[in-house]
Protein backbone atom coordinates (compact mmCIF):
# COMPACT_ATOMS: atom_id res chain seq x y z
CA UNK A 1 0.00 0.00 0.00
CA UNK A 2 3.16 2.47 0.87
CA UNK A 3 4.23 2.02 -2.84
CA UNK A 4 0.54 3.18 -4.43
CA UNK A 5 0.21 6.09 -1.91
CA UNK A 6 3.89 7.24 -2.61
CA UNK A 7 3.18 7.05 -6.20
CA UNK A 8 0.16 9.16 -5.77
CA UNK A 9 1.37 11.96 -3.73
CA UNK A 10 5.17 11.77 -4.23
CA UNK A 11 5.49 15.24 -5.85
CA UNK A 12 3.18 17.12 -3.01
CA UNK A 13 5.38 15.16 -0.47
CA UNK A 14 8.63 15.79 -1.77
CA UNK A 15 7.55 20.14 -2.41
CA UNK A 16 6.16 19.96 1.36
CA UNK A 17 3.00 20.37 0.73
CA UNK A 18 1.44 17.17 2.37
CA UNK A 19 2.83 14.42 4.89
CA UNK A 20 1.67 11.02 5.85
CA UNK A 21 2.43 8.05 8.22
CA UNK A 22 1.11 4.54 8.08
CA UNK A 23 -0.25 2.90 11.25
CA UNK A 24 -0.36 -0.81 11.60
CA UNK A 25 -3.29 -1.70 13.51
CA UNK A 26 -1.29 -5.35 14.49
CA UNK A 27 1.24 -3.64 16.13
CA UNK A 28 -1.27 -2.26 18.89
CA UNK A 29 -2.45 -6.03 19.41
CA UNK A 30 -2.00 -7.53 22.72
CA UNK A 31 -1.39 -10.81 22.10
CA UNK A 32 1.88 -12.59 20.51
CA UNK A 33 -0.30 -13.74 17.38
CA UNK A 34 -1.19 -10.32 17.04
CA UNK A 35 -4.82 -11.11 16.52
CA UNK A 36 -7.43 -8.34 15.33
CA UNK A 37 -10.51 -9.37 15.10
CA UNK A 38 -13.31 -11.63 16.48
CA UNK A 39 -16.25 -13.44 16.43
CA UNK A 40 -19.83 -10.91 16.25
CA UNK A 41 -21.55 -10.85 19.74
CA UNK A 42 -25.17 -12.00 18.59
CA UNK A 43 -24.14 -14.59 15.46
CA UNK A 44 -23.07 -13.83 12.10
CA UNK A 45 -20.86 -14.39 9.23
CA UNK A 46 -17.50 -12.91 9.32
CA UNK A 47 -15.07 -11.34 11.71
CA UNK A 48 -15.17 -8.05 13.25
CA UNK A 49 -12.06 -5.80 14.29
CA UNK A 50 -11.40 -5.84 17.89
CA UNK A 51 -11.90 -2.48 19.66
CA UNK A 52 -8.28 -2.78 21.60
CA UNK A 53 -5.93 -2.99 19.12
CA UNK A 54 -7.77 -0.18 16.59
CA UNK A 55 -8.04 2.03 19.65
CA UNK A 56 -4.58 1.83 20.77
CA UNK A 57 -3.72 2.55 17.28
CA UNK A 58 -6.09 5.75 16.96
CA UNK A 59 -4.54 6.84 20.20
CA UNK A 60 -1.04 6.61 19.14
CA UNK A 61 -1.74 8.69 15.97
CA UNK A 62 -3.42 10.99 18.77
CA UNK A 63 -6.48 10.41 16.48
CA UNK A 64 -8.83 12.52 18.66
CA UNK A 65 -7.26 15.51 17.48
CA UNK A 66 -7.94 15.26 14.33
CA UNK A 67 -10.79 14.60 11.64
CA UNK A 68 -11.21 10.50 11.65
CA UNK A 69 -12.56 9.04 8.70
CA UNK A 70 -13.79 5.69 8.89
CA UNK A 71 -14.45 4.22 5.31
CA UNK A 72 -16.93 1.84 4.90
CA UNK A 73 -20.04 1.07 2.55
CA UNK A 74 -22.38 2.26 4.88
CA UNK A 75 -21.02 5.82 5.07
CA UNK A 76 -21.84 9.39 3.22
CA UNK A 77 -20.62 8.85 -0.06
CA UNK A 78 -17.88 10.38 -1.38
CA UNK A 79 -17.79 13.12 -3.59
CA UNK A 80 -15.66 15.90 -5.23
CA UNK A 81 -17.44 18.26 -2.92
CA UNK A 82 -16.96 16.10 -0.04
CA UNK A 83 -13.34 15.90 -1.26
CA UNK A 84 -13.26 19.94 -1.05
CA UNK A 85 -14.02 19.80 2.21
CA UNK A 86 -11.38 17.57 3.63
CA UNK A 87 -9.04 19.06 1.95
CA UNK A 88 -9.17 22.32 3.94
CA UNK A 89 -8.82 20.02 7.07
CA UNK A 90 -5.24 20.72 8.87
CA UNK A 91 -4.75 16.97 9.60
CA UNK A 92 -6.84 13.71 9.02
CA UNK A 93 -6.71 10.35 10.13
CA UNK A 94 -8.35 7.60 7.87
CA UNK A 95 -9.17 4.10 9.76
CA UNK A 96 -9.77 1.09 7.42
CA UNK A 97 -11.95 -1.72 8.07
CA UNK A 98 -11.60 -5.43 7.66
CA UNK A 99 -13.89 -8.35 7.56
CA UNK A 100 -16.53 -7.07 8.39
CA UNK A 101 -14.92 -3.61 9.53
CA UNK A 102 -14.68 -2.57 13.45
CA UNK A 103 -16.80 -2.58 16.56
CA UNK A 104 -19.54 0.30 17.03
CA UNK A 105 -17.49 1.66 20.29
CA UNK A 106 -14.67 2.56 17.90
CA UNK A 107 -16.68 4.65 15.90
CA UNK A 108 -18.37 6.18 18.58
CA UNK A 109 -15.41 6.98 20.58
CA UNK A 110 -13.58 8.17 17.24
CA UNK A 111 -14.86 8.19 13.89
CA UNK A 112 -16.04 11.79 13.05
CA UNK A 113 -16.71 10.95 9.42
CA UNK A 114 -18.25 7.85 8.29
CA UNK A 115 -17.54 7.19 3.93
CA UNK A 116 -18.70 5.36 1.38
CA UNK A 117 -16.50 5.80 -2.11
CA UNK A 118 -19.84 3.77 -4.02
CA UNK A 119 -22.53 1.44 -3.30
CA UNK A 120 -20.33 -1.81 -4.00
CA UNK A 121 -18.34 -3.54 -1.26
CA UNK A 122 -14.52 -4.49 -1.18
CA UNK A 123 -12.54 -6.81 0.74
CA UNK A 124 -10.69 -4.25 2.81
CA UNK A 125 -11.07 -0.45 3.54
CA UNK A 126 -7.58 0.57 2.10
CA UNK A 127 -8.27 0.76 -1.65
CA UNK A 128 -11.22 2.83 -0.99
CA UNK A 129 -8.86 5.20 1.69
CA UNK A 130 -6.15 5.85 -1.32
CA UNK A 131 -9.39 6.62 -3.26
CA UNK A 132 -10.37 9.49 -1.16
CA UNK A 133 -6.35 10.11 -0.40
CA UNK A 134 -5.57 11.10 -4.27
CA UNK A 135 -8.82 12.74 -4.60
CA UNK A 136 -8.14 15.03 -1.35
CA UNK A 137 -4.78 15.99 -2.12
CA UNK A 138 -4.66 16.98 -5.70
CA UNK A 139 -7.25 19.60 -4.23
CA UNK A 140 -4.68 20.84 -2.12
CA UNK A 141 -3.25 24.57 -3.07
CA UNK A 142 0.23 24.00 -5.17
CA UNK A 143 -0.26 20.41 -5.86
CA UNK A 144 -2.32 20.78 -9.12
CA UNK A 145 -2.77 24.53 -10.86
CA UNK A 146 -5.98 25.96 -10.59
CA UNK A 147 -6.87 26.13 -14.31
CA UNK A 148 -6.88 22.10 -14.42
CA UNK A 149 -9.13 21.74 -11.60
CA UNK A 150 -11.42 24.53 -12.19
CA UNK A 151 -12.63 22.35 -15.63
CA UNK A 152 -12.80 18.91 -13.98
CA UNK A 153 -15.53 16.63 -13.90
CA UNK A 154 -18.02 17.45 -11.37
CA UNK A 155 -16.71 21.40 -10.73
CA UNK A 156 -19.63 23.41 -11.34
CA UNK A 157 -21.53 20.24 -11.12
CA UNK A 158 -20.83 19.01 -14.67
CA UNK A 159 -18.87 16.69 -16.39
CA UNK A 160 -15.76 17.46 -18.33
CA UNK A 161 -15.78 18.18 -22.16
CA UNK A 162 -14.08 15.97 -24.65
CA UNK A 163 -10.41 16.60 -25.38
CA UNK A 164 -7.81 16.43 -28.17
CA UNK A 165 -4.64 16.42 -28.81
CA UNK A 166 -2.35 16.63 -31.94
CA UNK A 167 -2.66 15.16 -34.93
CA UNK A 168 -5.49 17.67 -35.76
CA UNK A 169 -6.30 13.77 -37.87
CA UNK A 170 -5.86 10.95 -36.86
CA UNK A 171 -7.77 7.78 -38.21
CA UNK A 172 -10.45 9.84 -40.41
CA UNK A 173 -11.01 10.85 -37.09
CA UNK A 174 -10.81 15.09 -37.30
CA UNK A 175 -9.72 17.06 -34.25
CA UNK A 176 -13.43 19.68 -34.04
CA UNK A 177 -13.42 22.45 -36.38
CA UNK A 178 -14.53 24.98 -33.41
CA UNK A 179 -11.30 23.68 -30.91
CA UNK A 180 -8.67 24.57 -34.17
CA UNK A 181 -10.89 28.04 -35.38
CA UNK A 182 -8.78 29.96 -32.44
CA UNK A 183 -11.88 31.67 -31.73
CA UNK A 184 -11.56 31.13 -27.65
CA UNK A 185 -15.76 32.32 -27.40
CA UNK A 186 -16.59 30.01 -29.66
CA UNK A 187 -14.48 27.08 -27.67
CA UNK A 188 -15.43 28.25 -24.26
CA UNK A 189 -19.14 27.64 -25.61
CA UNK A 190 -18.53 24.50 -27.37
CA UNK A 191 -16.98 22.87 -24.50
CA UNK A 192 -20.22 24.41 -22.10
CA UNK A 193 -22.32 22.69 -24.41
CA UNK A 194 -20.55 19.04 -24.66
CA UNK A 195 -19.93 19.44 -20.38
CA UNK A 196 -24.04 19.84 -20.58
CA UNK A 197 -24.59 16.98 -22.97
CA UNK A 198 -22.27 14.36 -21.36
CA UNK A 199 -23.90 15.34 -18.16
CA UNK A 200 -27.65 14.67 -19.58
CA UNK A 201 -26.63 11.77 -21.29
CA UNK A 202 -24.69 9.67 -17.93
CA UNK A 203 -25.62 11.77 -14.92
CA UNK A 204 -29.11 13.80 -15.51
CA UNK A 205 -28.56 13.54 -11.73
CA UNK A 206 -25.79 15.98 -11.35
CA UNK A 207 -28.69 18.40 -12.72
CA UNK A 208 -31.44 18.23 -10.26
CA UNK A 209 -31.69 21.46 -8.87
CA UNK A 210 -29.57 22.90 -10.58
CA UNK A 211 -31.33 25.88 -11.29
CA UNK A 212 -29.70 26.64 -15.05
CA UNK A 213 -30.87 29.63 -16.72
CA UNK A 214 -29.91 31.90 -19.85
CA UNK A 215 -27.71 30.51 -22.28
CA UNK A 216 -27.15 27.44 -20.36
CA UNK A 217 -30.74 26.62 -20.01
CA UNK A 218 -31.19 27.32 -23.91
CA UNK A 219 -28.32 24.53 -24.42
CA UNK A 220 -30.07 22.09 -22.20
CA UNK A 221 -33.65 22.29 -23.99
CA UNK A 222 -31.53 22.09 -27.25
CA UNK A 223 -30.01 18.64 -26.27
CA UNK A 224 -33.26 17.86 -24.92
CA UNK A 225 -34.54 18.11 -28.29
CA UNK A 226 -32.06 16.39 -30.19
CA UNK A 227 -32.11 13.85 -28.11
CA UNK A 228 -28.92 14.34 -26.06
CA UNK A 229 -27.08 14.55 -29.98
CA UNK A 230 -25.19 17.43 -30.22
Amino acid sequence: MSRLIDFGVARAVERGLVSYALTDIRDYAADKHHKCDDELYGGGAGMLMLPGPVCAALDAVEAKAARVIYVTPGGRLFNQAYARELAGEERLVILCGRYEGVDQRVIDGYVTDEISIGDYVLSSGETAAMVIVDAIYRLIPGVITGESLDEESFEGGLLEYPQYTRPALYDTMRVPDVLVSGHHANIVKWRMKKRLEKTLLYRPDLLQGKGLEGELRAIILELIGQGGEA
